[in-house]
């Protein structure tokens, strides 16, 4: 059975650096290659979000059992 590849949150925001200095590098607009980077950066952005929303929930856990077994 084949593992499902978790999101790197550090990898995610360095990904999304390389692209925002991207944009920094052009001195002349790139319409065709510019929508690829926002493309790409959505994804990542959409990536992180899932990824934050599933850290948050395992804190969540981590609390309850926490506060259930009075730690």
């Amino acid at each position: 059975m084949k593992k499902e590849q978790t999101t790197n949150i550090d990898e995610t925001l360095k990904k999304l650096e390389a692209v925002k200095e991207w944009f920094d590098r052009q001195s002349e607009p790139n319409i065709e290659e510019g929508l690829k980077k926002v493309e790409e950066a959505s994804l990542l952005v959409s990536e992180g979000r899932k990824r934050l929303a599933e850290i948050e929930n395992r804190f969540e856990e981590i609390k309850k059992t926490m506060e259930r077994e009075k730690i």
